[in-house]
């Protein structure tokens, strides 16, 4: 039990009475403070959130960066010249009110929004788009996806403040995909000219619905709802007394970690949640667990098309029949995912349902290839051999979304018809996964990506791509690829994504495993939580905080 001394009188000389009276006014003013900061704490309570973030990328620009985590945060700091509608999927205007191409599909011309102002005054116009344009295509600058969205692109020319057109060397059907990503969000010319390409990251500037506040790097991330905002997409929601007015990420890379603090309150927002703890979390009413399909490439596993005994067709259907997916998925990912048939997502544009019948599973099948393929149990130790060599794999796989265990499982069902799996595991992507893909030490490797266009196959599936892991290389695939680019009708856009897929298929050079799908774990006080059309990026505009 705490008592409390007696006060005791002290006689106190002038001069250090002068000092305590300093001190007393130091501390009042101090309580002051801290009184202020209370009640602004209180009145950010019901307006104010926090976000969980799943990775803590190498970097934040998206001028330069590749992460999707990235968008999370800033998607609504930036806007973008067009967008995706996230329930209709066509393109709605954002930053430029309309467009136009030409009619060889060389030029593309925007009329821009007028009254737009960045978060630091800098008016919005043609020269600003420019000043963009400038920096992402600079060599200097290193993008790493923000010059790909942008394929062909030469030059542009200005016709006024608020018209701007792009040149462009052959036509570029994907353009108003691009354009409508975070990666081609358009920055303050200001804010950019003020900081260097290090550091601009922690002082971003553009024209979205919330303001950059402030960046601890590796701690947090907090955005502030831009006051003045009064040009956004027809899918944001207007700003009401409950619109969510702070919101401040935080990291939480252990997926262990991840529902323990939304069950907490620790967090009102968090993704990629364990499978198993999203079941579990689907009984507490004060939550709400959402599932949010990702369009692009599945979670899936590359064959080696260049190594034994991969490099023969046969085996590689043999192996894709003799892959049970929907136990995979339903043990893994308890359900909660489609299982995945080809090299693309059902909910990505063009995607051909026909791939889902080519390759049941079968294991007495898949042992007839092999058999016919000349492999055979010789020595009867139960593992497949072929001159006297084993049938035997190297799968190769990073740490993150349950990739371990779904190669665990792999391994499991293929002992069972009688092929030998070595297991590697790599912690990350940057270097060793990298490194085994360009080495071609591997009979499969996992790897994916996401994005709403299937032109997203040209980079794993061109010969020669800087993602093509799997050496494939098919004249005629790459003329329908290079012919898909050019394209803007879209019935023949998906004609040839059609052709590609099957052949892709036909060749068996993708094991698909399921279709990714993000379960993102929110306070049920939270109101509108969508994502946009790429489905990692929130629209924070249109939160609302129910009391």
């Amino acid at each position: 039990m705490l008592t409390r001394a007696p006060l005791r009188r002290v006689p106190v000389s002038a001069g250090v009475l002068g000092v305590l009276l300093l001190v007393l006014c130091l501390a009042v003013a101090g309580v002051v403070v801290i009184a202020l900061r209370g009640d602004q704490n209180e009145a950010d309570n019901g307006n104010r959130i926090v976000y969980g973030l799943t990775l803590n990328p190498s970097g934040f620009d998206p001028h330069i960066h590749i992460s999707n985590e990235l968008g999370i945060p800033f998607f609504s700091v930036y806007d973008t010249l067009v967008y995706r509608h996230p329930q209709t999927m066509d393109f709605v205007p954002g930053l430029a009110e309309r467009w136009e191409m030409s009619p060889d599909g060389l030029n593309w011309t925007f009329t821009l929004k007028r009254g737009v102002k960045f978060h630091d005054g800098t008016p919005f116009n043609a020269q600003a788009v420019a000043a963009n344009l400038d920096r992402i295509t600079n060599p200097e600058l290193g993008s790493g996806k923000a010059r790909a969205l942008l394929g062909p692109y030469t030059n542009y020319t200005i016709s006024d403040d608020y018209t701007i057109t792009l040149h462009f060397s052959e036509p570029y059907a994907p353009l108003l995909d691009g354009l409508s990503q975070v990666y081609l969000g358009m920055a303050s010319p200001k804010a950019l000219q003020e900081h260097s390409k290090n550091t601009y990251q922690w002082h971003q500037v553009g024209t979205g619905p919330y303001m950059l506040q402030e960046v601890v790097p590796g701690d947090h991330i907090i955005l502030r709802r831009n006051p003045d905002y009064a040009w956004g997409p027809v899918f944001y929601a207007e700003a009401t007394a409950q619109s969510v007015d702070t919101v401040e990420f935080r990291f939480y890379e252990d997926p262990a970690t991840r529902s323990l603090a939304l069950e907490s309150g620790e967090v009102q927002v968090i993704g990629e949640l364990l499978p198993t703890d999203a079941e579990l979390l689907l009984g507490n009413t004060q939550l709400r667990i959402l599932r949010v399909p990702i369009a692009g490439l599945p979670q899936q596993f590359f064959f080696n098309l260049k190594r034994a005994p991969t490099d023969d067709v046969a085996v590689r259907k043999a192996l894709l029949h003799a892959t049970n997916r929907t136990a995979i998925v339903d043990a893994v990912f308890q359900g909660q995912s489609p299982v995945a048939y080809g090299p693309l997502t059902s909910v990505t544009s063009y995607y051909d349902p026909a791939v889902e019948t080519l390759y049941p599973f079968d294991p007495a099948f898949a042992q007839s290839l092999l058999q016919g393929a000349g492999w055979s149990d010789a020595d009867e130790d139960g593992i497949w051999d072929k001159d006297g060599e084993p049938l035997r794999l190297t799968v190769v796989f990073a740490s993150w979304n349950q990739t371990p265990e779904v190669a665990q499982l792999i391994q499991s069902q293929w002992r069972d018809i009688g092929i030998e799996v070595e297991l590697v595991r790599v912690p990350d992507f940057p270097t060793l996964l990298r490194d085994y893909a360009q080495r071609g030490d591997f009979n499969l490797i996992a790897f994916y990506d996401f994005g709403v266009d299937a032109s997203l196959l040209n980079r794993f599936y061109m010969s020669g791509a800087s993602s093509n892991w799997s050496g494939f290389s098919d004249p005629e695939l790459d003329g329908w690829l290079q012919e898909a680019m050019r394209q803007v009708d879209a019935e023949t856009r998906a004609g040839l994504y059609m052709s590609v897929q099957q052949r892709i298929m036909e060749q068996a050079v993708v094991l698909p495993i399921r279709e990714y799908v993000n379960l993102v774990g929110s306070t049920a006080r939270l109101d509108g939580l969508i994502f946009s059309a790429q489905g990692w990026w929130p629209l924070l505009r249109n939160l609302q905080m129910v009391r």
